[in-house]
């Protein structure tokens, strides 16, 4: 307590010094030489001394106020760590800050929190981010293009670093070491690109070192300064990783019949420094039983739905190879590798991934270069041939933040233990991206042309797009264009159909009111029609939105839509196995939408979105929303829930879709977590249940206990279940 009590007079007294002094428009670190202790005291010399940086301005609710909440900042480093303290003062005593739990990788608006955007090379497009909140949650994520979508960065990704949070009276304080070991940068550099955010729930208040303009994100890149170091940063040195893992598992599937006893498994993953910037995966026996399943949707459309990648061998320089193509021409997506299909079934099921390699990184200041194989096994029980994977991506910067990449990927039929390829059962393709990032971020545009190659099959193989937007702080717009030909086929990415083109405007205008509730509102119109030479236009779907945004972080859009829809094939809208609406027929139909959500920095926040009107032939009335409660910062309620009312003429069916999904998620500590969800989703007839413990007893080192069923609803009969307790160790050489 003494110890505290004199942190908090020594930062008081500093406090005059670090806001008297003028503002300095760059940062600069200071080289110790005396062992720096992460602990959140800040009682070191170094920061003690001035060198402070502190003139944060406001990024939300405006962009032309200081903060209401002052912020100071300041780096060192040795030969090993990067070292930050950071001091988040408040106007007026708080003993308790808003954090949705301790588990790591916390995000949201209402999160209290520091985070610290780092651009190594300087190119204002690839970075990373560490955050901590002020009960010492720590968060981390890779940066691509820009941090122009909150999309482009990745929590998922993990890392060896140290912090510590202290709350004081009037102010909390982190402290923060990362090894230089766990980043990427050039040799011998003397600068980055760095800046800082801040989130502070109490004054619904974002803050930023750099300014930033509110209409885009506190993780944008291209708004950054420099960070200078006295003396070029020491060589990072071997990065050197084993993470080995030993799991006991077992399973049994009552619909076909097989029962898996309890037998162990092992694998584990290797990370390797190739230089300052270059990085090889190495995965054998890889498990991912640990990673949460997908929280079930109801599926009302036409195609297979999208669930992004989780497994951490994937993510590391993720961008490098899942950036190429658009949201629904993907020509790569990683979820596919070890994923196949069951013969007997004609379901998609998972499949073992033997072994893998993986290379990412940067070769020089303007190349970044990513090349994966990957293998899997065979399952003659279920008439499944092994695969392998191979990827290659190369990209070159242009201009000042704007880049080209060309990506190769090739699939092979591969039994390993016939040690048999299967000639001509390959699928290959070929592709060029060209990504415009401007200097301001203002424009921004993705123009490729990928093509497919498969034995027999030569025409009509291929796909281009063009898309500009423009974003200002009131006003922004886009265009954008798509062919997909009929043949184009890349079985190794998620394009869910072909044989079209798209054109796809948009436009909107946003006001900042004087309003002491309305932070801004607006309204924006979004269309886009598809057509090909037989049919003519196919789809339409032309929408009319209002958002309106509080200061308080809530916000809704409502909206009024029109949609034309052409079947190329009989589909029954409910999914239900009724009777189809047959193919070749066509339905326009309009609908009124609505999305919102309320505080979330309340301990009750909801969130939904919904739509009523024509559906087809016929009509729905669809909500889907969350409820969350939340207790203080170690327990979540939350309740998923999805109603779907369906109203269609005989011989169509009607139907009640519901799925329903109470979730709890505990946290004891930072190191301790416990997950339970249940869903009931009537449109598969199915209950799933999945409990997930995981005690993080070393630094990104876990002991997970998963166990999953599936019910029958009705009769609540086992369909499968599986339980598995997995250790993993991160050992640095």
């Amino acid at each position: 307590m003494n110890r505290l009590v004199l942190t908090y007079v020594f930062l008081f007294s500093t406090n005059f010094i670090v806001f008297g002094q003028e503002a300095v428009p760059d940062m600069h670190a200071v080289l110790v030489d005396e062992p720096i202790t992460v602990d959140g005291q800040l009682t070191e010399k170094v920061w003690q001394e001035g060198g402070w940086i502190a003139d944060f301005i406001q990024t939300f609710p405006t962009d032309t106020l200081p903060a209401i909440g002052k912020t100071q900042v300041k780096i060192a480093y040795d030969d090993k760590f990067l070292y930050i303290a950071a001091v988040m003062l408040s106007p007026e005593p708080r003993d308790s800050y808003v954090s949705t739990s301790l588990r790591r990788d916390y995000r949201g608006n209402q999160n209290d929190g520091v985070s610290f955007v780092i651009d190594t090379f300087n190119d204002k497009t690839n970075g990373y981010i560490f955050g901590v909140n002020p009960y010492g949650v720590q968060r981390e994520a890779m940066v691509g293009n820009g941090g122009l979508q909150r999309t482009d960065f990745n929590l998922a990704w993990d890392n060896k670093w140290y912090s510590e949070a202290v709350i004081l009276e009037d102010r909390w304080v982190a402290e923060i070491a990362i090894p230089f070991s766990t980043l990427r940068y050039k040799d011998a550099t003397d600068n980055w690109n760095v800046n800082v955010y801040r989130i502070d729930s109490k004054y619904s208040e974002k803050t930023t070192w750099t300014p930033i303009p509110r209409n885009f994100n506190v993780t944008h890149m291209a708004f950054s300064r420099n960070l200078y170091f006295p003396k070029p940063l020491p060589k990072s040195g071997g990065n050197y990783s084993l993470i080995p893992y030993a799991a006991m598992v077992t399973s049994n599937n009552s619909l076909e019949g097989i029962r898996e006893p309890l037998k162990p498994s092992f694998g584990g993953d290797a990370k390797i420094g190739l230089g300052p910037a270059l990085n090889l995966d190495l995965t054998v026996n890889p498990d991912f039983s640990q990673v949460e399943v997908d929280e079930q949707v109801t599926n009302l459309d036409r195609f297979e739905i999208f669930f992004p990648e989780r497994r951490q061998f994937f993510l590391e320089n993720a961008d490098l190879f899942a950036d190429f193509g658009t949201d629904r021409i993907r020509p790569f997506f990683s979820r596919r590798i070890g994923v196949d299909r069951d013969e007997s079934t004609g379901q998609n099921v998972q499949n073992q991934i033997l072994y893998g390699a993986r290379l990412s990184g940067k070769l020089t200041d303007d190349w970044r270069v990513g090349a994966m194989n990957m293998q899997t096994g065979s399952d003659p029980l279920r008439g499944i041939t092994g695969k392998n994977f191979s990827v290659a991506a190369l990209q070159r910067k242009v201009f000042n933040r704007s880049n080209v990449g060309v990506m190769l990927i090739n699939r092979e039929t591969l039994d390993m233990e016939k040690t048999n390829l299967v000639n001509g059962d390959h699928n290959r393709l070929a592709g060029i991206d060209y990504n415009l990032f401007s200097k301001d971020n203002r424009w921004s545009g993705k123009f490729f042309y990928h093509r497919t190659f498969e034995e027999g099959v030569d025409e009509d193989t291929g796909t281009g797009h063009a898309q500009l937007a423009f974003s200002d702080v009131n006003f922004n717009a886009g265009l954008a264009y798509s062919y997909v030909g009929e043949n184009y086929n890349p079985l190794v990415g998620y394009t869910p159909r072909t044989g079209y083109q798209r054109i796809a405007p948009e436009i909107g205008y946003t006001f900042f009111p004087d309003s002491e509730q309305v932070n801004r509102h607006g309204p924006s119109i979004v269309s886009e029609t598809l057509w090909n030479p037989a049919l003519g236009v196919t789809d339409e779907l032309h929408a009319l939105n209002y958002l309106v945004q509080f200061h308080s972080f809530a916000e809704v859009t409502l909206s009024a839509n029109n949609q034309y829809t052409y079947l190329f094939f009989p589909f029954d809208p409910t999914r239900t196995g009724g009777e189809p609406l047959a193919e070749g027929t066509a339905y326009r139909y309009s609908y009124l939408g609505i999305d919102f959500r309320t505080d979330p920095r309340k301990a009750l926040a909801l969130r939904g979105t919904g739509q009523i009107g024509q559906y087809y032939s016929g009509t729905m009335a669809n909500f889907t929303g969350m409820a969350e409660w939340r207790i203080g910062y170690r327990a979540n309620i939350t309740m998923n829930l999805s109603y779907s009312r369906i109203r269609l003429p005989e011989p169509q069916n009607d139907a009640d879709l519901f799925l329903i999904g109470p979730r709890i998620d505990l946290t004891f500590t930072r190191s301790l977590f416990w997950t339970t969800f249940v869903q009931y989703n009537n449109q598969i007839d199915n209950i799933n249940i999945n409990t997930r413990i995981q005690w993080r007893y070393a630094p990104v080192s876990d002991l997970f206990m998963v166990y999953t069923d599936n019910y029958f609803p009705g009769t609540f009969a086992s369909k499968q279940r599986a339980f598995v307790m997995k250790l993993n160790y991160w050992l640095n050489l």
